[in-house]
């Protein structure tokens, strides 16, 4: 760590802390910037290792800060990854486990939390929350703009920036993209060029559709890049916590709506100047709801009792370890096209279990049902031609076994389920144990009731969208 800059970032939170003090602040800590890719796989930049994707922005940040291996939101679902991002608390008990859902009365958000602590906190981009009360961020988008047209302004976002130099702000920059449809973008990707992930069958549709996601996944990156330049240029970047994390994966088999790696695991960086080790790497377990806990210890605070835990010690470079295992939650009864297909899983720094808690049905969303871009459907074709492998992915996204067991270090991409090997026995029984006992916590002992009220926590256009599944990209 540089130790100018530590004792320059020490002088500047003193005469801060001063300043807020005489104008009646709390507490003036690091200023927060939270930007939020919509449906972006981990591994999808050059900064995590895909060597096609152009994500300058992205790979800067991570030459800048600390690069996360191993951070996990719990579902791999819009609205319920954001709620839980926002208020620490894991989606079954915080209330928003469906698709297009909403919080327990009363629950509370980054929001309150920084608002009590002096800041101004706001937010620009796509909400997926409610009810505002949960979630009382200042608006920095057009009043007139309608739901599906929110997107970060940013010269609202400059403005918000560059006021009150004395006040710090917490601000959530939240895209739209690379969602679905992924018609957005100018930087042009040739499908021949592709290197076609290890879990897809590669076929022509597959790679024209990576293709278009990968072009909105550059286009992200240029808002990511933006912003960035905001910070810098309002003079904010070395007081200024600046992370960009990807949400859950992409509208592909195997990622968005399942709770496999693809699916639930993050991209995660973090700049702090003068904290974070500059080009630095963590392989620490840390979880969505651990990002409030963690921010509000950054900015002086006491958290209050939510499922997350700070993860500062990790930030800081005092602590190589975080948790020992990360949770996953996936409502299906819900999504577009969805079928009544509750799944639960936990993971270490190396095994996962799945649990599919009603395996005789076949699971189902708008990609077996609708498959716009005919990818999934290809993958069909191709196994009746006699591809095999394209067969097996082609079956194994719409039916699947009560438990799955995966050695991630052996198979990252999940492909070799180990459910029923002798030699793992301990492992998966360990790992069952320690699920059932979060459940019960959560509230959440049985996955197929909790499943079956799923419509209780929706809003009602989430209901409507059910009803006629007119869901376009589903959330």
């Amino acid at each position: 760590m540089n130790r100018f800059r530590k004792i320059k970032r020490i002088l500047r939170a003193s005469l801060l802390t001063l300043a807020a003090i005489s104008c009646g602040y709390a507490w003036a800590g690091p200023n927060i910037v939270l930007v939020l890719a919509d449906d972006q796989g981990w591994r999808d930049s050059g900064a995590y290792g895909n060597p096609d994707v152009q994500t300058p922005n992205i790979d800067t940040l991570a030459g800048e800060g600390m690069k996360f291996t191993q951070a996990f939101t719990a579902t791999a679902m819009c609205a319920p990854t954001r709620q839980q991002l926002y208020t620490g608390l894991y989606p079954v008990r915080n209330g928003a486990y469906p698709q297009n859902s909403f919080v327990r009365e009363g629950t509370k958000s980054l929001a309150h939390y920084f608002g009590d602590l002096g800041y101004r906190v706001g937010i620009s981009g796509k909400r997926h929350y409610a009810p505002v009360e949960s979630f009382p961020f200042e608006s920095l988008n057009s009043a007139d703009v309608a739901y599906d047209k929110e997107v970060p302004e940013m010269d609202l976002i400059r403005e918000f920036v560059g006021r009150d130099a004395e006040q710090p702000f917490l601000l959530l920059v939240t895209s739209r993209q690379p969602h679905t449809p992924w018609n957005k973008g100018e930087v042009h990707y040739s499908p021949g060029e592709l290197s076609v992930p290890a879990n897809m069958p590669d076929t022509a549709e597959t790679r024209k559709a990576l293709a278009a996601y990968y072009r909105e996944v550059s286009d992200f990156d240029s808002e990511l890049g933006q912003v960035m330049a905001i910070v810098e240029a309002a003079g904010r970047a070395e007081d200024t916590i600046f992370i960009y994390t990807s949400e859950q994966g992409p509208m592909f088999p195997g990622a968005k709506w399942t709770l496999y790696d693809n699916g639930v695991r993050t991209a995660f960086i973090v700049r702090w100047p003068g904290v974070t080790e500059p080009g630095s790497e963590t392989d620490a377990l840390v979880a969505y709801v651990d990002v409030v806990p963690t921010l509000i210890e950054a900015a002086g605070g006491a958290s209050p009792d939510l499922d997350g835990s700070s993860f500062l010690d990790v930030l800081n470079g005092k602590a190589d370890r975080h948790r020992d295992y990360v949770f996953g939650v996936q409502t299906s009864f819900g999504i577009c096209n969805g079928s009544m297909y509750p799944i639960r899983s936990v993971r270490d720094s190396r095994y996962k279990l799945i649990v599919n808690a009603n395996a005789g049905q076949e699971f189902s969303n708008n990609i077996t049902v609708r498959d716009p871009a005919d990818y999934f459907e290809s993958w069909q074709r191709a196994g009746e031609q006699g591809d095999e492998f394209a067969a097996e992915r082609h079956a194994a996204y719409r039916k699947r076994p009560a438990e799955e067991f995966y050695d991630l270090e052996t198979d990252p991409f999940e492909l070799n389920n180990l459910a029923g090997s002798t030699e793992h026995e301990g492992h998966i029984e360990r790992l069952r144990q320690v699920l059932n006992t979060w459940l019960e916590k959560q509230g959440d002992a049985d996955p197929m009731a909790t499943e079956k009220n799923a419509t209780d926590r929706m809003l009602p256009g989430g209901l409507r969208k059910l009803q006629t599944a007119r869901c376009g990209g589903g959330g």
